[in-house]
């Protein structure tokens, strides 16, 4: 080998060197750029139609539905409220939360309840719609009322995660961390590949620009 072909053999296996890092990270870059894609796909095409209903809520008609079902309830257990304090914001006893379950398929257990000397006032709120169940302490007369505003109210209520409960919360989380994994990745993508493709860092750029000048200018 001669002097001249050792220093010539440096740089190549330097560039080999480069190309192998950069063909990694290309690699790790696609495979959990597909995966975050994939795991947030339906998520984000929820959540962007969500905004648009949002955004437009005041044009989107919505007639309210309000149905009431009505019961007695039975003297054994009306016999327990007796014991219950009269001003309370304790959950009802389990046993009148199971047949309130059986007579109006609602769940009141462990939920507060607005208690008087008067009457238990359960609220039950949900996506999309209201509620609530009152007992008469006197008579054991029961009132469950329920109001829906429709599928878009509904959809609404997920975006914004309105009254829709622990397994809800921790999907929008787990949702959400995979949103940022796309961004990410995809940065990076855009970034590996920028000098193939001229547009990308105006792009970019101009993505955060509109949003920028827009606040600045037109919210106060």
């Amino acid at each position: 080998m001669t002097e001249a072909a050792i220093p010539a053999a440096k740089p190549l296996k330097a560039k080999k060197a480069l190309n192998a890092t950069r063909s990694f990270w290309l690699k790790q870059l696609h495979q959990w750029h597909w995966i975050s894609a994939a795991l947030s796909l339906i998520g984000l095409m929820l959540f962007a139609v969500t905004g648009i209903t949002l955004n437009h809520a005041a044009q989107i008609p919505a007639e309210p539905v309000t149905t009431e079902a009505t019961g007695t309830l039975p003297a054994p257990l009306l016999e327990r409220l007796a014991d219950f304090p009269a001003e309370t914001t304790d959950p009802a006893p389990a046993a009148v939360a199971r047949w309130a379950a059986e007579t109006f398929k609602v769940q009141i257990a462990g939920r507060p309840t607005e208690t008087t000397a008067d009457e238990i006032y359960v609220s039950l709120p949900e996506p999309g719609g209201d509620g609530w169940l009152t007992i008469d302490r006197a008579t054991g007369d029961a009132l469950r009322e329920r109001t829906k505003r429709g599928w878009v109210a509904y959809l609404n209520d997920l975006h914004k995660g309105r009254n829709t409960g622990p397994v809800w919360y921790w999907f929008i989380d787990i949702f959400a961390a995979a949103c940022v994994i796309f961004a990410v990745t995809g940065f990076g993508l855009a970034w590996m590949h920028a000098r193939q493709r001229p547009s990308t860092w105006p792009l970019l750029g101009f993505g955060l620009l509109v949003p920028v000048l827009i606040a600045l200018l037109f919210i106060h």
